[in-house]
């Protein structure tokens, strides 16, 4: 090795020492932050319990349902009125009051009545948003029910009609569109100062909305006092929309429907 370079290597040398010295020593040194806690993996109990091979309670939330009668040129849900829509399914499912069609016998008549008492309609204004992600609109409906319950549908458009992908019904507190979720927030009644949030998600294999996320939550501080056994009205919330975006709530006013002429029950196509 050349002179000049073993004069610059211990340069180099000493230099790195006085450094090395100086770290750690000063404020502005490198500390430790204590001992790290041992990762706990999930451990299975009664590892030689059978799993379960019948399968649980179906509850209907994955049922989809084409609407009868019901077309929708270009597959654009804004060309539908709402109110006609859940009217066709009502008509197809008469003297229905449990499951994913079923409605109140007052709640049915007050929506066969929508088209000469919009005021008494009990459809809600309706919200439209890209749920499934496939760059269209689909149609989100709101259904006031005795007791202060609210029905939640979603339909999405497709094929020059229309197929429900969605539909519960329970006493909300609010409903919320979150990215591509329908977020439904409702009162505990037997938890005061809690509630349950559930997040309905698309799901491209069951073709439907599901419940992908439920919660409960805490919504009182301690001390506050119980909640109240009556859940207050419920709203709807939906993001601000952009201007280039075309989703978002159409004018608030009575909901626009067709006279109530006898709806055809065929299948669009």
């Amino acid at each position: 090795m050349r002179p000049h370079r073993v004069q610059l290597v211990a340069a180099l040398g000493l230099l790195c020492a006085l450094l090395l010295t100086g770290c750690g020593s000063g404020e502005g040194g490198l500390k430790s932050a204590g001992p790290t806690p041992t990762a706990v993996g999930p451990v299975r109990l009664w590892p030689d319990l059978p799993p379960a091979t019948d399968p649980p309670i179906d509850y209907g939330e994955s049922d989809t349902q084409r609407v009868p009668g019901v077309k929708v040129p270009d597959n654009d849900v804004h060309t539908v009125a709402p109110a006609a829509v859940v009217l066709a399914e009502v008509r197809a499912h008469p003297d229905t009051y449990s499951g994913a069609d079923g409605l109140y016998e007052q709640t049915a008549r007050a929506i066969e009545a929508c088209g000469t008492k919009p005021a008494g309609c009990p459809v809600l204004r309706p919200y439209y948003h890209d749920l499934t992600g496939n760059g269209r609109d689909e149609l989100i409906v709101g259904i006031r029910m005795p007791d202060q319950q609210v029905g939640v549908r979603v339909y999405l458009a497709e094929n020059g009609g229309l197929t429900r992908i969605m539909s519960t019904v329970d006493q909300v507190i609010s409903v919320e569109l979150a990215g591509r979720d329908l977020i439904m927030r409702v009162s505990s009644a037997g938890i005061p100062g809690y509630e349950y949030r559930t997040a309905w998600s698309w799901d491209e294999q069951q073709h439907s909305m599901l419940p992908t996320r439920d919660e409960i939550i805490r919504v009182k501080p301690p001390g506050t006092g119980a909640a109240s056994p009556v859940p207050p009205a419920p709203r709807l919330v939906s993001p601000t929309p952009t201007p280039a975006s075309t989703s978002g709530a159409v004018p608030p006013g009575p909901v626009p429907v067709p006279s109530p002429a006898p709806l055809s029950l065929e299948p669009g196509p």
